[in-house]
């Protein structure tokens, strides 16, 4: 079929970048200030630049301060809201026990940083980035990458559109473009589907520890003026999690009466009955949380994964012809719960790097001064004094191992990078990490009341997902059989759970939910129009028989205020 589509046609560019995020747009705003002639394209597979963007988001400012040095002048900037207090919280299921900020290491401290939606930020750099000349094609999925001859990356074809579920063109079918370029940046995130076949296809994870992920839901609300906060950021660990299970929340109070609550699981539990979802929904029930939303209106929800892994589990950065930047490299500081100042800091030293060498006549090689800066970079001396914080989490549970992640990250600081651990390893992936349900209990977790907690079906309703059901899904199981053998007849369908959007099911003959591991008659059903891109099933199904890729460009969630 494939030798019956016409061929695509082109486009040629200076750079192309994928992902019209922190790193993508960072990187080409500041190609555009170093060489006005360079031509730069800015590919989205969102509908909109920012509609697939979610995070808390505390945001350091280092990386805008030096990008756009005056945005402070610029009345439509987003960074509204300083942080104004602190609270650090050990949960039980009894109450809080505050942690006194005093005993945080210096990097924990929120002062300076802004609370903000990280879609509005990344909207407003768009503006930045389309006022000195950068082309940004939103609604355009980056699909597949481009080799020449010898290996090198060229370009990337965006996705075909008009394809009926058996991937046939239908009537109003229109090929993908490709779009050509000397360098390509990518920059589309978590789990990206280009980002994973480059790291495979070049080894660029040879040498390093496993990337290590977690799943972030966050609900947008609007509360009364009697609880509201400004400037105030809440995090905790602990409860509704078990000590074995990594994971933690975060509370923080925009402007216009809004708070944005949002809660972690580390994705190397073990328990495949454990659902993320249902645990930040028991979370929003603790007494120190519960007050904030009484009377009290939810506006918007979404989920997405977390890079975890840092300093030890960065590839290689560089290929023949491009480099990885923002959360495609995986820059996240986990204790910090920040990313999007590295994120834009890497796209800004990609860019220096790509700047000197198009000055230079290259063109398709390797960037390999990119490689070799970053770790000596401001990038790296974040990640480099965190580096152990999440192994001894793995390692000794939530109690002890935030002690001793606390200890070192004091060390760190202050002798320099030295830690007395040294640099611990990762271990195994995450989706090798969950164990049989043999081992385990079913979790009986109450009944949402409409009010504070929720079921998934209303929850996705508010990220505003749509994808054509007409069209081949994005979610493509490998083994039919081993997902009935294994993930339902091994780990009892741990799919149903740790979806936050309700996309898998396992069904019977009648059409009722398996919740064993009964395998006879039982049927796997793939709701993909449900899916928020989170990537959670691409990285945590045991088998790792779940591979997402692109839907349509545009389609997927539309987070405002996200």
């Amino acid at each position: 079929m494939a030798e019956e589509l016409p061929e695509r046609e082109s486009m040629e560019f200076d750079v192309v970048i994928v992902g019209a995020g922190p790193a993508g747009l960072a990187a080409a705003i500041r190609l555009k200030q170093l060489d006005p002639a360079i031509s730069v394209v800015v590919l989205e597979k969102g509908a909109e630049v920012g509609a697939h963007i979610l995070s808390g988001a505390v945001v350091d400012p280092i990386a805008v301060n030096r990008l756009i040095p005056d945005w402070k002048d610029d009345p439509d900037h987003p960074f509204r809201t300083p942080v104004t207090r602190d609270q650090f919280f050990l949960m039980t299921a009894a109450g809080a026990i505050p942690l006194p900020t005093l005993l945080m290491p210096p990097l924990m401290n929120n002062h300076g940083n802004y609370i903000v939606s990280l879609g509005n930020v990344c909207r407003w750099l768009a503006t930045k980035a389309e006022a000195l000349g950068v082309e940004i094609y939103p609604g355009f999925a980056g699909a597949e990458v481009l080799y020449d001859d010898a290996g090198a990356v060229i370009g990337i074809a965006t996705g075909d559109m008009g394809l009926a579920k058996d991937g046939t063109p239908c009537p109003s079918f229109q090929r993908g473009m490709a779009l050509i370029g000397k360098y390509v940046l990518i920059g589309e995130g978590v789990r990206g589907s280009l980002a994973k076949h480059i790291i495979a296809n070049f080894g660029l994870d040879h040498g390093r520890e496993p990337q290590k992920f977690g799943i972030g839901l966050k609900e947008l609300w609007e509360v009364d003026p009697s609880q509201h906060r400004p400037g105030l950021v809440q995090h905790s660990f602990g409860w509704p999690l078990d000590s074995r299970t990594g994971g933690g929340s975060f509370l923080y109070h925009l402007e216009d009466n809004l708070v944005a609550v949002g809660f972690v699981v580390h994705l190397n539990y073990e328990n495949p009955y454990l659902s993320p979802f249902e645990e930040f929904q028991r979370f929003k029930t603790h007494p120190t949380v519960a007050g904030t939303f009484e009377g009290a209106k939810r506006i918007s929800y979404g989920a997405r994964a977390i890079t975890e892994g840092g300093w030890q589990s960065v590839p290689r950065l560089v290929f023949p012809g491009g480099a990885l930047i923002g959360c495609a490299a995986g820059f996240v500081n986990v204790p910090r719960i920040k990313g999007s100042h590295n994120a834009m800091l890497s796209g800004m030293l990609a860019a220096e790097k790509l700047v000197e060498a198009l000055a230079a006549g290259r063109a398709r090689d390797e960037l390999t001064a990119y490689e070799e800066a970053w770790r000596a970079s401001d990038i790296g001396r974040d990640l480099k004094k965190v580096r152990n914080t999440k192994p001894l989490w793995s390692r000794f549970g939530t109690p002890l191992g935030i002690g001793l992640g606390g200890l070192d990250m004091w060390c760190t600081t202050l002798f320099g990078g030295w830690s007395p651990f040294g640099t611990l390893k990762h271990g195994k992936p995450d989706h090798a990490a969950l164990k049989p349900a043999s081992g385990f209990t079913p979790i009986d977790y109450p009944r949402p009341d409409g009010k504070l907690t929720f079921d998934r079906a209303s929850s996705v309703f508010l990220s505003n997902t749509n994808h054509d059901e007409n069209q081949p899904p994005h979610l493509h199981v490998a083994d039919l059989e081993l997902q009935k053998t294994s993930e339902l007849g091994v780990y009892a369908g741990p799919s149903t759970r740790f979806c936050p959007v309700g996309v898998y099911e396992w069904v019977d003959e009648q059409g009722n939910a398996v919740t064993g591991t009964d395998t006879h008659g039982a049927r796997f059903v793939v709701n993909f129009q449900n899916c928020v891109h989170c990537k959670t099933c691409d990285i945590k199904d045991p088998n790792q028989n779940i591979n997402w890729v692109p839907p349509q460009g545009g389609e997927g969630p539309v987070y405002p205020n996200m």
